[in-house]
């Protein structure tokens, strides 16, 4: 009878314990696939607010040629800067990489220097750290940018 009881509460403890390990184990893989499912979430807005700021500095640069204002550019690179930062961390990254890739394609052959280089990407800092593009923003530039 001893021996059988012995057996009986083994056991329960041995269950005990087996059932406490289950359920922790359950919640972590619960809580595992949470944390998968909002880094897929993050990603995918991620990506959605670099395409957004693509699309941002696509159009300054459109809105600049269109303009054809003298003066203007230094202007036109802090608002497609500006516009994308406020995207979110995607659209501010894609930002920061177009107007580097810029400057470096462009290498001075603009014929304006590498002080102009320098002040465009000034302007480009501005913008994407939230400064006022209209700080460059040149007088008689028609309302429409």
């Amino acid at each position: 009878m001893k021996a059988s009881l012995c057996i009986l509460l083994f056991s329960m403890a041995l269950f005990h314990v087996n059932a406490q390990w289950y359920r922790d184990f359950g919640r972590d893989v619960a809580d595992a696939g949470r944390r998968v499912a909002d880094a897929v979430g993050d990603a995918g807005r991620y990506v959605t607010q670099a395409a957004q700021g693509t699309w941002d500095m696509g159009r300054a640069y459109w809105d600049m040629r269109e303009a054809n204002f003298k003066n203007s550019d230094k202007y036109f690179h802090a608002r497609g800067n500006y516009d994308a930062a406020h995207r979110g961390a995607g659209g501010k990254d894609m930002a920061e990489f177009i107007s580097n890739t810029r400057e470096y394609l462009q290498g001075g052959s603009s014929g304006r220097g590498v002080e102009d280089s320098e002040a465009d990407q000034e302007a480009n800092r501005w913008g994407r750290e939230g400064g006022n593009p209209n700080r460059y923003r040149p007088s008689g530039l028609p309302e429409k940018y």
